[in-house]
Order: C-alpha cells, then sequence, then structure tokens
C-alpha cells in the first residue's frame, strides 16, 4: 500500500456545471409563488418562490438561486442554485451550483458540486429505490 500522502490542492479541478435555459422549460413557478403540500409533474419544472411538502417527479426540477425548498424531493434530475432542505433522491443526476446550498441527504448515481456550494448530510452515488410517482 503507497503512504499517504496530504491533499496538495492540485488532483481535483474546477467543475462548471450548465444552467438550464428557461425558456425551454414548459413550468415556472415565479418568485412570489408560496406553494405547499405534495407537488408531482412529468415536465421539467423551475422554482423561484417558496415550497414546502414533498416533491415527486419523473423529469427535472431546476432550484432557482433565491429559490427556498424544504421538501423532500424525488425526480430524474435536481439542479440546485438556491437553498434545499430536505433528503434528495435523484434517478439520474444531481447538480449543485455555487449559489446552491443543501441541508439534506442526497441518493443519485452522479453527483456534481461547484466550488463555493453548500452541503450538510450524507452523500449515497448510488441509483435509488424511488417510489412509485403515479
Amino acid at each position: 500500500m503507497p503512504p499517504h500522502r496530504p491533499y496538495d490542492g492540485k488532483a481535483m479541478t474546477e467543475v462548471q456545471i450548465n444552467a438550464v435555459d428557461e425558456e425551454l422549460l414548459d413550468t415556472v413557478l415565479a418568485g412570489d409563488v408560496e406553494f405547499s403540500g405534495s407537488m408531482t409533474f412529468k415536465k421539467p419544472l423551475m422554482i423561484k418562490g417558496r415550497v414546502s411538502g414533498k416533491i415527486r417527479s419523473t423529469s427535472e426540477l431546476h432550484v432557482d438561486e433565491k429559490a427556498v425548498v424544504e421538501a423532500d424531493i424525488q425526480a430524474a434530475v435536481v439542479s440546485v442554485k438556491g437553498v434545499v432542505k430536505g433528503n434528495i433522491a435523484a434517478r439520474d443526476r444531481v447538480e449543485l451550483f455555487s449559489t446552491g446550498s443543501v441541508d439534506g441527504d442526497v441518493t443519485a448515481p452522479i453527483v456534481t458540486m461547484e466550488t463555493g456550494c453548500r452541503f450538510n448530510g450524507i452523500c449515497r452515488m448510488v441509483a435509488p429505490e424511488l417510489d412509485a410517482i403515479y
């Protein structure tokens, strides 16, 4: 076994995640929208306001920079630029941008985190067993 070497700061590369074009999304919940309850959808959705409860989707969920989501989330792709307080389970991937904050566990086969993001929880890089959505 090779000897342990301290981290030299050179092994990691800077990660840049491509942002979604809002014009390509079917639904955008505006910044003045506050929703509480269970949310289920089949097409890509962006949240700009406040959502609390439970979110289930077979598609993509995008949490914008000023959004606050207090919910457990299940979706194909979860992209976070704002605040998420709750667990995230993604079939395909989770993207955490530099402005994003997640307080909760993340389960997904691919997890990408930009420098500067905040993550407090456990990360499992496996495909989650998602609840039946419908």
